[in-house]
């Protein structure tokens, strides 16, 4: 069983699954006759499914816990049903790049402010610098894509884009904080995220109805539609989980940065897309603000020496 123990770990777990996430895009990219709202609803839905099996014992034992707090867990739940479908959405109203930019910067800044409204949590200066470095570097990251900049895209479908990817940002921050609030309150890890993406999958899955068309067309379709179950949802979200256990929603949701540029190079080497050096600049920038993440920044220590009473 894996036991996340140390902030490193945690930062470690983060980044794999950041990693896994990174992989949607190509993935998604083999299947382009399935609609996005259907991939992202089969993912999510099983992927739920798996998270729940692997944390029966767990629930079972933590059931009064869940309980307990309804709201965060309905909460939670329910922003996990809405974020795939309001992400996807998004890209395909406002344009790809505008769509990721909005939902994947501005879930750091939804989970933070959270974290200080409700949780009434300091916000340090090494998450404010991080996330200049990580929300600007996105910006130049997904501006590097030049071809993906869609003028063609109408006013008002655009701005509606643009609200979805808000929407999009801050559900994904509202399920990161309250799988973190469960967490602190006693529940498993396991159990804190089964438990949402379990009730979401009740939500998610019966709309294959009328997203699902050609998911399971072919083997090939299968196969991508599994792995994005599997690998991305049930693997990533597990790991997940588990690194909220030790570090800070905010902290999690701000590494969570690195899933564009794992985005990006896979696009570049296996679906041969075109990247500009604006992108390669915006993702040094992103490398910064995981190191500032990662790298101990030592304290100064103080001389007693230099504090002591002057003798009269």
């Amino acid at each position: 069983m894996l036991q996340i123990q140390s902030g490193l770990s945690a930062v470690l777990c983060v980044v794999v699954a950041s990693i896994f996430w990174g992989t949607t895009g190509t993935a998604s990219a083999f299947i382009p006759d399935v609609s996005p709202l259907g991939i992202g609803a089969f993912a999510m839905g099983v992927g739920g499914i798996l998270l729940v099996l692997n944390a029966k014992k767990y629930l079972v034992s933590d059931k009064a816990k869940l309980l307990s707090q309804p709201k965060v867990l309905l909460i939670g739940s329910l922003c996990v049903a809405i974020y795939p479908l309001a992400f996807y959405s998004s890209m395909r109203l406002a344009g790809v790049a505008i769509g990721t930019v909005i939902s994947i910067a501005s879930a750091p800044f939804f989970t933070v402010m959270m974290e200080r409204l409700i949780s009434n949590k300091n916000i340090t200066r090494r998450w404010k610098i991080s996330f200049t470095f990580g929300g600007i570097g996105v910006i130049l990251l997904t501006l590097g894509k030049t071809h993906y900049l869609d003028v063609t895209v109408a006013s008002s479908n655009q701005v509606l884009g643009v609200l979805l990817g808000l929407v999009a940002g801050l559900t994904y921050a509202t399920y990161s904080w309250s799988a973190h609030q469960m967490i602190e309150n006693g529940v498993n890890a396991k159990s804190a995220m089964a438990s949402m993406f379990g009730l979401s999958a009740i939500l998610l899955l019966p709309s294959l109805l009328f997203t699902g068309d050609n998911l399971f067309l072919d083997i090939k379709h299968i196969s991508v539609a599994l792995y994005m179950a599997i690998a991305p949802m049930f693997l990533g979200y597990l790991l997940f989980g588990q690194a909220l256990k030790v570090i800070e929603a905010s902290r999690a949701t701000l590494i969570t940065l690195l899933e564009p540029i794992v985005a990006t190079i896979l696009a570049i080497i296996i679906i041969g897309e075109a990247f500009s050096s604006i992108g390669w600049l915006g993702m040094g920038l992103m490398v910064i603000c995981l190191l500032l993440q990662v790298i101990k920044i030592p304290k100064p220590k103080v001389n007693p020496e230099n504090h002591r009473l002057p003798i009269s």
